[in-house]
């Protein structure tokens, strides 16, 4: 039996009046890739903040390894730290060159030495072409390169597994390629990863599983080959023509 990492059960999560998450669970074991994709406003970026804190939720459970996670608050820090998050907006810190951003993390929370999270860092950054922009201020990186460092950042924190929220939504063509290349890496390496994406072709490459989330609710899954050539439900069919899937 696969060793199940997290574990989502019956999840709701309403905003002034307006529920956004309705009974939503699931589970992903260790090593797995899942991919959430749906229409906007479906509440997939609020279930990655759920998860990983950010959000409060209004009734169920999230089991990190089989212990409840959800509504703690004295360990909140702990629980971040096994769960890597990405966001769209890459927040680095604007006055703190690459080397000094990836370093923070690691030294101030983890209490990790220096020279060995500068190793880690060094290595990580050679590994996604970045090793040159060690020095570099976050002004002076692509929309892609910035990227790139903020995973190399999340992944320094030695998470248990990654939360990726729309990481290319704001880049280019070019540059999506460069943060999805790294992404395809990470998987190959057994990172277990959700993965909330609008990037069809992608999420087909990179996912054991796939989630379709529509009105807050998880109404279909499967396998990527069969959920994008033979989707069950006549809405996930109607979303994928946006993106010009054909059913097959």
């Amino acid at each position: 039996m696969a060793d199940q990492l997290l574990e989502v059960r019956n999840l709701n999560k309403s905003f002034d009046g307006a529920q956004i998450l309705k009974g939503v669970s699931l589970s992903i074991a260790r090593g797995e890739v899942v991919v959430v994709i749906g229409p906007s406003g479906c509440g997939k970026s609020t279930l990655l903040r759920c998860i990983n804190g950010l959000e409060s939720i209004d009734s169920g459970e999230i089991l990190l390894q089989g212990q409840v996670i959800s509504g703690q608050t004295k360990n909140l820090h702990r629980i971040r730290q096994r769960i890597g998050m990405v966001f769209q907006s890459y927040d680095l810190f604007p006055h703190m060159n690459v080397m000094d951003n990836l370093l923070l993390g690691p030294m101030k929370a983890l209490k990790r030495p220096r020279a060995e999270v500068v190793r880690e860092a060094e290595a990580a950054l050679e590994r996604v072409g970045l090793l040159e922009k060690r020095d570099a201020l976050p002004r002076q990186l692509s929309g892609g390169q910035k990227q790139r460092v903020a995973i190399v950042r999340a992944l320094l924190m030695q998470p248990e597994m990654l939360l990726l929220d729309e990481i290319t939504a704001a880049l280019d063509p070019e540059m999506v390629r460069e943060v999805l290349g790294v992404v395809l890496d990470l998987a190959r390496d057994g990172m277990t990863m959700l993965i909330v994406t609008h990037e069809m072709r992608f999420a087909e490459a990179v996912a054991d599983r796939i989630l379709f989330l529509e009105g807050g609710s998880i109404v279909e899954e499967g396998a990527p080959k069969d959920f994008f050539r033979a989707p069950k439900t006549e809405r996930a069919r109607q979303f994928l023509h946006t993106f010009d899937y054909e059913a097959r």
